[in-house]
C-alpha cells in the first residue's frame, strides 16, 4: 500500500533538516553540478564481472525508463559518478538518468524541499544522520522484497553494515561503503613545526600540545575546528555515554560537565590561535575539501571521515591517517559507519529498475574500477579483495586504517534521531557563544541540555 505523509508531519520534517545541515561533517565538497544526464548507449548487455547489470531476462524490449539520481560531493565525485551512468546505460541501453549533483551544503534541503512535493528522485544518496528522519516520515521505500526475490544481491556484505540500513524493521538504505572517524594529517605541517607525526596512541594532551606548538612555531592552524556533534559523540562515547538516548527521545548522557569540559578544551585551542574562530571556518568551509587548509598546508590537521586523502589525492597526495586522540582511562570512541547509503523514494514508479542499478553499483568490478573507492571502502568483500590488487597509496592507507581503527571502536549508535539538524545547530550555537565569549561554558552545557531534549521529545512524539 501506497504511504501518505501528511502535511503536519512533513512541515516538521522539513524545519528540523533544513535548519542546519552545514553542522554534519560528512562528504563536503565543490557545489558544481553535472547537468542532467542523459547516458549514451550501446549494444553491450552485461557487466564483464558477470554480475547482471540489470536489464531482466526476458526476450522482450524492456519500456524506456529515465530514473532521477541525486548525491552530494566533490567535483571528483560528480565527473567519474557520472561516467558510471553514462557505463550503465551502455549496458542496458534501456535505462537512462537525470543526474542532480551537489555539495554536502544544501543536499538535504534540496531533498526536504523534494519531498515536500512528492518529487524526490528515484535514487538517493542518503547519511547516516539523516536516514531515520527520511524513513520515519515514510519517505524512503523498503527494499528487502528485492533481497528476498534476489534483485539485490547482498550476500557478500557483513550482516552488520546490511543492518546499518535497516530502520524501523524495514532496510530504507544500502550501504555502498564503510568508514570511519579520522584525523587527516599534513606530515609537512608537523615537520615544518618540528612536532613528531602523530600515532594511534597519542592522547588529547598530546594533541593540544602538538597543535599549539603548531600554530607558536609555523603561524598556521593546528586543527581546523573541532565544532561538530561527530567530534563531540566521539568525545561523549570516551565517557562510556551516548549523545542520544537509544530511543532518540532525549539525550543520552547526564552529566553536563563532559560538555563544559569538551568546550574547555575548544576554547584553549581557539585562544592560542591553533583554532580559527567561528567566521574564519565558515570563510574556508565555503571552499570544498580540495582547499580545506590541512590540503592546502595552512593546517595540521582536520577530523573527517577516513575517504577524505582519497577525496583530496588529486590536489595533495602526501596527508595520512592517523585516529583521534585518547581520552586516558576512557573508552573506544570509534565506531565503523557507513559511508553512505543508496536509498530508493518511496515515491518512485521505477523502484526495482533503482535496485538494479544499487545492485551493479556494489557488486560489478567494472563499476568499482571507475568508484575506485572514492566514496569508502566498499561493503562487497569480493570487490574489497579485486580492489587490493591495484590500490592506489591512498586507498591502502585508507583499507589499512580501518583495520587500525577496529582496535579503538566500539558498538555504533542508533541513527540519529528524528529533530537531529535542530539539535546539531543548537550545539553549535551554544559553543560559538562560548568562542565570543557570550556566555560561560557552564551556560552553554544547560542551554543545550534544555533546548535539545525539548527538540527530541517533540520529534519523539
Amino acid at each position: 500500500m501506497t504511504k501518505r505523509l501528511r502535511l503536519p508531519t512533513i512541515m516538521a520534517f522539513l524545519l528540523s533538516v533544513m535548519i542546519m545541515i552545514s553542522a554534519c561533517s560528512g562528504g563536503t565538497g565543490n557545489s558544481g553540478a553535472n547537468g542532467a544526464g542523459s547516458a549514451s548507449t550501446s549494444s553491450k548487455q552485461e557487466t564483464s564481472s558477470g554480475t547482471n547489470a540489470g536489464s531482466g531476462n526476458d526476450n522482450s524490449d524492456p519500456e524506456p525508463v529515465k530514473l532521477s539520481i541525486a548525491w552530494w560531493g566533490s567535483q571528483t565525485r560528480h565527473d567519474y559518478t557520472q561516467k558510471l551512468l553514462d557505463l550503465y546505460t551502455e549496458l542496458n541501453p534501456h535505462v537512462t538518468f537525470e543526474a542532480t549533483p551537489s555539495g554536502w551544503d544544501g543536499y538535504f534541503d534540496k531533498l526536504s524541499a523534494q519531498a515536500a512535493g512528492g518529487k524526490l528522485p528515484d535514487i538517493i544518496q542518503m547519511d547516516y544522520q539523516y536516514i531515520a528522519t527520511f524513513s520515519n516520515n515514510d519517505l524512503l521505500a523498503d527494499l528487502q522484497p528485492f533481497v528476498d526475490n534476489q534483485t539485490l544481491d547482498l550476500g557478500r556484505v557483513d550482516e552488520n553494515i546490511v543492518g546499518s540500513g535497516r530502520v524501523n524493521g524495514e532496510l530504507t538504505g544500502i550501504a555502498i561503503s564503510s568508514t570511519a572517524m579520522a584525523v587527516t594529517y599534513n606530515p609537512d605541517v608537523f615537520a615544518n613545526a618540528g612536532v613528531e607525526a602523530p600515532i594511534p596512541e597519542w592522547t588529547w594532551e598530546q594533541f593540544i600540545d602538538a597543535m599549539t606548538r603548531i600554530a607558536d612555531n609555523t603561524g598556521k592552524l593546528g586543527t581546523e575546528s573541532l565544532i561538530d556533534t561527530q567530534t563531540f559523540s566521539y568525545w561523549v562515547r570516551q565517557h562510556g555515554q551516548h549523545l542520544f538516548k537509544e530511543d532518540g527521545s532525549a539525550l543520552g548522557y547526564e552529566d553536563d560537565a563532559i560538555m563544559v569540559e569538551f568546550i574547555n578544551m575548544v576554547k584553549s585551542l581557539q585562544d592560542n590561535k591553533s583554532m580559527p574562530t567561528p567566521d574564519e571556518r565558515a570563510q574556508y568551509e565555503s571552499r570544498g575539501k580540495e582547499a580545506m587548509p590541512v590540503v592546502t598546508g595552512d593546517a595540521g590537521v582536520r577530523f573527517d571521515w577516513a575517504n577524505f586523502t582519497v577525496i583530496t589525492a588529486g590536489s595533495n597526495p602526501n596527508l595520512k591517517l592517523v585516529t583521534p586522540p585518547l581520552k586516558g582511562g576512557g573508552e573506544n570512541g570509534l565506531w565503523i559507519k557507513p559511508g553512505m547509503f543508496f536509498s530508493v523514494a518511496e515515491s518512485s514508479n521505477h523502484k526495482e529498475e533503482a535496485v538494479k542499478f544499487i545492485n551493479w553499483f556494489i557488486n560489478s568490478k567494472e563499476a568499482n574500477d571507475i568508484i575506485a573507492a572514492e566514496r569508502g571502502i566498499p561493503v562487497s568483500s569480493e570487490i574489497r579483495d579485486y580492489l587490493k590488487t591495484s590500490l592506489t597509496p591512498q586507498q591502502q592507507d585508507m583499507f589499512d586504517y580501518l583495520n587500525v581503527a577496529l582496535q579503538y571502536s566500539s558498538p555504533i549508535d542508533p541513527p540519529e534521531p528524528s529533530g537531529f539538524a535542530e539539535v546539531s545547530k543548537e550545539f553549535i550555537d551554544a559553543v560559538n557563544k562560548v568562542m565570543y565569549e557570550q556566555i560561560s561554558p557552564e551556560e552553554a552545557a544547560q542551554n543545550f541540555r534544555k533546548v535539545a531534549n525539548q527538540i527530541l521529545e517533540r520529534n519523539a512524539n
